[in-house]
């Protein structure tokens, strides 16, 4: 009979609070990924995964900013094998202290040239997109901001929130930066701090939409998509307005995955960003509850989303987007 750990480890995923003890021929087939990603949905990822290659993840969860930090700490001494975030500035932290491997071009090809990061080290394997939220009895199609940068006007002031302190709203600020230079981005920003209701977490932004506490508010598409598909108690008096004409308000946050420099598993780690961007992993965004966008080349996304192509988001070069200097900004502007 099998000792009782190996019967469990055989099983989709480990519990990144568990110790984990294999056997040497358990460890070669074993990686460990970092996820910053919904948990729920690397879950699901990591057991069709597991299921169709035999390889074991043990998947330690964490925030985006959190667990990049944390790479960055342990360096080369990292147990880590890949590394996945929600938003694209986390992985390019991870990257500019040199710890990702260049990956080969049977996985970087697997994603439209135009969304891959230059430096060749990461994958998109996910997006989602910036709207704004508004709520149908405050507001009317001809009185909606043509632009983001219109939030700044004082005709805003203590009519919109968004969640400062969170990874999303800090990887649109990072687009922003990217698209306008620190000087009109500071300005924003402090006019953001002037006139926005500051939330914690995209969903709260969207509940006090909902109740009419402010007239919108600016988060990642899917929140609205996935209470709609609950009970829609926190959506119903709400649309979305997508900005669209390469507006930096129309900013497409990529989802990233990449292998770590210090992995003692690359081929198995490899295998698991080309298992993710390709036709099994990219069909989990369309069939699954996570409402994000499918990003592999001819994937389709849930057919409730606008089309990624009809959102007419701005060309940024994901390696671009800065973390540290998002948050300098934001710090100067009082709104962290």
């Amino acid at each position: 009979m099998k000792p009782v750990l190996t019967i469990f480890m055989s099983a989709l995923i480990a519990s990144a609070s568990l110790p984990y003890c294999a056997s040497a021929q358990d460890a070669k087939s074993t990686i460990t990924v970092y996820n910053a990603q919904h948990r729920t949905l690397t879950k699901a990822w990591v057991a069709e995964f597991t299921r169709d290659t035999g390889i074991k993840v043990v998947q330690r969860d964490g925030e985006d900013d959190e667990m990049g930090n944390q790479l960055v700490q342990e360096g080369s001494k990292s147990p880590a094998d890949v590394f996945l975030t929600e938003n694209s500035p986390a992985m390019v932290l991870v990257d500019k202290a040199k710890l990702l491997a260049p990956l080969p071009a049977d996985i970087l090809s697997q994603v439209p040239q135009g969304i891959r990061p230059s430096s060749g080290h990461w994958v998109p394997i996910a997006a989602r997109s910036t709207v704004f939220v508004y709520n149908k009895g405050k507001l009317t199609g001809d009185k909606l901001p043509k632009s983001i940068m219109d939030l700044a006007k004082p005709e805003w002031k203590g009519r919109w929130g968004a969640s400062p302190a969170g990874a999303d709203f800090q990887a649109i600020v990072s687009a922003l930066l990217e698209q306008k230079g620190k000087q009109q981005t500071l300005a924003w920003l402090k006019s953001m701090k002037a006139n926005a209701v500051a939330y914690r977490g995209n969903g709260a932004v969207l509940k006090a939409v909902n109740a009419g506490q402010i007239d919108g508010g600016v988060i990642y598409h899917y929140y609205w998509f996935g209470d709609q598909a609950k009970t829609g108690e926190n959506s119903n008096n709400t649309a979305l307005h997508y900005f669209r004409h390469q507006d930096p308000g129309a900013f497409v946050s990529l989802s990233g995955g990449g292998v770590l420099a210090s992995s003692k598993h690359k081929a198995e780690a490899q295998a698991f960003l080309k298992w993710l961007t390709g036709k099994e992993g990219q069909e989990i965004l369309r069939t699954g509850t996570s409402y994000e966008y499918a990003v592999g080349n001819g994937a389709s996304s849930n057919s409730k989303l606008v089309p990624l192509a009809e959102l007419k988001a701005p060309v940024v070069d994901p390696s671009k987007l800065n973390s540290r200097a998002v948050t300098d900004l934001m710090t100067q502007a009082g709104l962290l």
